[in-house]
């Protein structure tokens, strides 16, 4: 019998997971297992790249046994990961040299900020269709090779590699066979020319990066190497960082269809199709996906730092709740907020403010003011940062977004999501099949065996298992959005100041 199922692994900044997926893009099987964070110092995250890959192999062993499948029935693999963490590793020993350094650390904001104060930011902005930021890997690179002894001349001499997490588990999957990555993932790096899809000579002069640590890039939809890790051989198939990997499994493959993740803050993106659009409104161009010999596809991000974490704050910090999933009903308890806001800026204000001292406040408040309103008026400051960052990404784009696809945990919330879908005047669509990541992982590298022929199979894989519609008028959408803008006024430039 041929090979009918595909395997997801899906690593992320807590958690290593795999999923089974069956020809209907049906989950099979899953599991997960969290892995160890590191805080050396304030500001600074890591993780340790041997433990990522023993809890990603020993998953995926797993999920295979649960789903009580032989290698022989895996038609290919699929990775999608936590997208700016840096690895740098021996090319001889397959050994890390340091442990990874996280998306999340700010260890190299000194080096950004002088970088920005050079002057080199329109160029890398033009370049890379980023901002200059710790956020991404280059930084992340230079900072190991300047600070862990001896490493600047080992990668000289061409006996180290570096990868994002993608790059890492292919290489350990191949057991050192194949260093490469995804152009989505390569796009993270703040190395690669966004237009040639290539690594980038001034930009590695730039951050002090030898061309030689550097992974091939290549397609996000291809075979790049097999695996006998797991009982037999299987095809490593597809790669694309989580958000993009979102985007594919939503099955936004059109121009200007839009998903958004809530999750611990939000990461929307619109498709923006072969057309490489530069923002003037404060977001990121970046690769959404390339399919094999297909042209590269792009996208416009957006990221909201405080979504889900604003929930938690309410019960850690406040004691509102003692279960975040007790939040929509508590919301529930009124009708509106009585004109409460509360912006969620607790770490700043993402797109497309970008203010760092911005910091959480609350206004509107008066003596008939429950615990009630603050619950509803924190779910409604969700919805209006996204809110922010759809109407950037229509002004960038020039074009009108239809509807708004959209999954994360937050998504299960229905009285968030018909809110979102009232503030933002289209509907909101929540699919069927919510582990939207793996399933865009899964996809990529079913695609490149054949598994599934051509997209259209694939779209007929998405199913919609909820449609918000919008009931608000918009006299009322308008009045609120004026209050809202109020709010975020207030919140901006808090901390330092006068």
């Amino acid at each position: 019998m041929a090979a009918t199922h595909v395997l997801a692994l899906d690593q992320g900044t807590t958690s290593s997971r795999a999923i089974v997926f069956n020809l209907l893009g049906q989950v099979v099987a899953v599991a997960q297992e969290e892995f160890t964070q590191f805080f050396p110092k304030p500001g600074w995250v890591e993780h340790d790249a041997d433990e990522i890959w023993r809890t990603q192999l020993a998953v995926a062993r797993t999920a295979l046994r649960r789903a009580r499948l032989k290698a022989s029935d895996v038609a290919a693999i699929g990775i999608t990961n936590q997208r700016e963490t840096a690895v740098v590793w021996d090319k001889e020993t397959g050994e890390p040299v340091h442990r990874a350094i996280v998306w999340q650390d700010r260890r190299t904001a000194g080096f950004c900020d002088r970088l920005k104060e050079s002057g080199a930011e329109s160029m890398v902005r033009e370049k890379t269709g980023l901002v200059v930021d710790a956020y991404f890997s280059g930084s992340k690179v230079r900072w190991l090779l300047d600070h862990v002894p001896g490493l600047k001349k080992r990668a000289r001499a061409g006996k180290l590699a570096f990868g994002t997490i993608d790059s890492w588990l292919l290489w350990k999957l191949t057991e050192g066979r194949v260093h490469a990555t995804d152009v989505t993932n390569a796009s993270r790096t703040m190395l690669m020319d966004l237009g040639r899809c290539e690594w980038d000579a001034e930009l590695l002069e730039l951050l002090g990066v030898p061309e030689g640590l550097l992974p091939e890039i290549r397609s996000s939809s291809e075979v790049y190497g097999e695996t006998t890790l797991l009982g037999g051989s299987i095809p490593i198939a597809g790669m694309a960082g989580d958000q993009h990997a979102a985007l594919f499994g939503q099955r936004c493959v059109a121009p200007g269809m839009v998903k958004n993740t809530y999750g611990t803050g939000c990461f929307m993106l619109m498709q923006t199709g072969v057309e490489r659009i530069e923002s003037k409104n404060q977001l990121l161009t970046t690769v959404a996906w390339k399919l094999g010999g297909e042209p590269v596809e792009y996208a416009l991000e957006g990221s909201v730092f405080i979504a889900g974490a604003i929930v938690q704050w309410l019960r850690d910090g406040l004691g509102l709740i003692k279960k975040a999933s007790e939040i929509e009903a508590l919301a529930a308890q009124v009708e509106s907020s009585e004109g409460v806001y509360l912006v969620p800026a607790l770490t700043g204000l993402g797109a497309p403010h970008w203010d760092a001292y911005a910091r959480g406040t609350m206004v509107g408040l008066t003596r008939g003011t429950t615990k009630a309103h603050v619950a509803r008026a924190a779910l409604e400051g969700i919805a209006f940062q996204v809110v922010d960052v759809l109407r950037a990404m229509e002004r960038d784009a020039g074009m009108k977004v239809r509807e708004l696809r959209v999954d994360g945990g937050a998504s299960g919330n229905g009285l968030l999501m018909q809110f979102q879908a009232d503030v933002l005047g289209v509907p909101v669509l929540r699919p069927a099949i919510t582990e939207t990541t793996a399933l865009g992982a899964a996809g990529l590298a079913g695609l490149a065996v054949g598994l599934w022929e051509g997209e259209k199979a694939l779209n007929r894989v998405w199913q919609a298992e909820a449609k918000f519609v919008p009931k608000m008028r918009p006299k009322v959408r308008a009045g609120l959005m004026v209050g809202w803008r109020r709010a975020v006024e207030r919140a901006k430039g808090w901390e330092g100041a006068e």
